[in-house]
């Protein structure tokens, strides 16, 4: 099991940059692959990035490919997502999840993934 705490967000204006973080409990840490998902108010939780355990390209939905860049650091059992040149349309509280083991093919599903951090608010202002 891996225990998930998200931090780093908060207020900026649109244009501006943030970085989130993610800490991970549990030593299943460096064989689980990681993402991140967001969910603005009304709308389902979406897919933003993901990355493999042992790290490389990441992945990411078209919205953002090219202004956010995922990282991770096994050393630190915590994981980043840059995130550069942020719109109002990226206003949503963003999650951190894991599974063990490789990415699935469904990689972009929320239930692809067995643990769950709470979550942190980002909003961009306009």
């Amino acid at each position: 099991q891996v225990q998930l705490v998200e931090s780093g967000g908060g207020l900026v204006q649109a244009g501006g940059s943030l970085r989130l973080s993610c800490a991970a409990s549990g030593r299943a840490f460096s064989t689980s692959s990681m993402a991140w998902f967001r969910q603005a108010p009304g709308k389902e939780r979406e897919f933003v990035s993901a990355i493999g355990w042992s790290g490389g390209l990441a992945l990411y939905t078209v919205d953002v490919k090219g202004r956010f860049h995922f990282s991770r650091d096994n050393a630190k059992n915590t994981v980043y997502l840059q995130m550069n040149r942020l719109k109002p349309e990226d206003t949503a509280v963003y999650y951190c999840a894991s599974k063990m083991g490789a990415l699935p093919t469904t990689f972009r599903e929320s239930h692809a993934y067995d643990n769950w951090g709470q979550g942190t608010q980002v909003t961009v202002s306009s």
